[in-house]
C-alpha cells in the first residue's frame, strides 16, 4: 500500500515539478495532482522520471472557479466543455504516465438530466482512458464543502458505475468526504471494494494532517488492507501550519506500520 502526496494541497509554495521532488525527499511513494495543465507535460514527466515516482491521478478542469464551478461532467448544456475537459485530461495524463483521471461531476444542484449527462461523459472518458491504459475515477464529495455537488454518497457512485458499465471506471474513496456524509467507513469500504480504485485521507473535520481528528488511519487502513485493498492511499489534506514538510510527523508511523506487517497490502 503506497502513500501518495496530493500536490494540489501539499508543497504549494513550489512549482509543480519541484513539488514532486519535495515529495520524494520527504519519503512519499507516489504523487497525485489536481489541475496540472499550466505546467508543460514534459516538465512533469521529467520530474517523475528523475524521482522514480508515479503519478497516480489528475483531475479534469473544474470550470470557472471564480463563479463557484467545481466540475462540468454532470451539467446539462455543458457537454461540449465537459468532453473537451476529458480529452485534455486523458491526453495530459497519458503524456506523463498517470494511472487515472478523476472526472469532476460539478454542482448539478439535482438538475433534470444531470445524471444522464454525467454517464454519457463518463462513457467517453472511459473509452479514451482505456486506449491509454488508464482508469477513470468518480468521487463522492461532501455537501458541506461543496453544496450542490452532483455526487455525495457512495451508493450513488456505485449506481453510476453499474449504469456506465465500463471495467476501468472506479470510485475514489475519500475518507474525509465519506466520513462527513455517511461514516461507517470500514463496512462501506468492504461493501464496495470491487468498485474502489483509489483512497484518500485527511483529518476530520478540519482536513488537516491525518494524525488528528476523529479517524484513526492506522486502524482504518488496516481494515481496508484486510478487506483486500492493495492500491495507493493519497494524502489529500491541508497542512495546518502551512509547511508540508514540518507537518509530516504522521508519515513515519504509518509507513512503519505498513512495513511491520501490521498493515498488510
Amino acid at each position: 500500500m503506497q502513500i501518495s502526496a496530493n500536490l494540489g494541497f501539499l508543497y504549494t509554495e513550489l512549482p509543480l515539478p519541484d513539488r514532486i521532488r519535495a515529495a520524494k525527499a520527504d519519503g512519499f511513494d507516489a504523487v497525485e495532482c489536481h489541475f496540472p495543465y499550466d505546467t508543460p507535460a514534459a516538465a512533469l514527466r521529467d520530474a517523475l522520471h528523475e524521482t522514480g515516482l508515479r503519478m497516480v491521478s489528475l483531475n479534469t478542469v473544474p470550470g470557472d472557479i471564480a463563479a463557484g464551478e467545481f466540475g462540468l461532467a454532470a451539467l446539462p448544456g455543458r457537454e461540449a466543455e465537459a468532453q473537451a475537459a476529458v480529452r485534455q485530461a486523458v491526453s495530459y495524463g497519458a503524456a506523463i504516465g498517470a494511472g487515472a483521471v478523476h472526472v469532476m461531476a460539478g454542482r448539478s444542484q439535482g438538475a433534470p438530466g444531470a445524471e444522464q449527462c454525467f454517464r454519457t461523459t463518463l462513457g467517453l472518458a472511459c473509452d479514451l482512458a482505456a486506449a491509454e491504459g488508464m482508469s477513470v475515477l468518480i468521487e463522492p464529495i461532501n455537501s458541506r464543502d461543496a453544496p450542490g455537488y452532483h455526487l455525495s454518497l457512495i451508493e450513488a457512485a456505485a449506481e453510476t458505475l453499474a449504469a456506465v458499465g465500463r471495467d476501468n471506471l472506479k470510485i475514489l474513496f475519500d475518507c474525509y468526504h465519506l466520513q462527513i456524509m455517511q461514516g461507517d467507513l470500514t463496512r462501506r469500504f468492504a461493501d464496495h471494494l470491487p468498485d474502489i480504485g483509489h483512497v484518500q485521507i485527511a483529518a476530520v473535520p478540519d482536513r488537516g494532517e491525518p494524525d488528528g481528528g476523529e479517524l484513526c488511519y492506522e486502524r482504518l487502513l488496516k481494515g481496508f488492507a484486510q478487506a483486500g485493498y492493495a492500491g495507493a492511499v493519497g494524502a489529500e489534506y491541508r497542512p495546518r501550519g502551512g509547511d508540508t514538510s514540518a507537518g509530516l510527523g504522521w508519515l513515519p508511523g504509518l509507513r512503519a506500520a505498513l512495513a511491520s506487517g501490521r498493515l498488510q497490502g
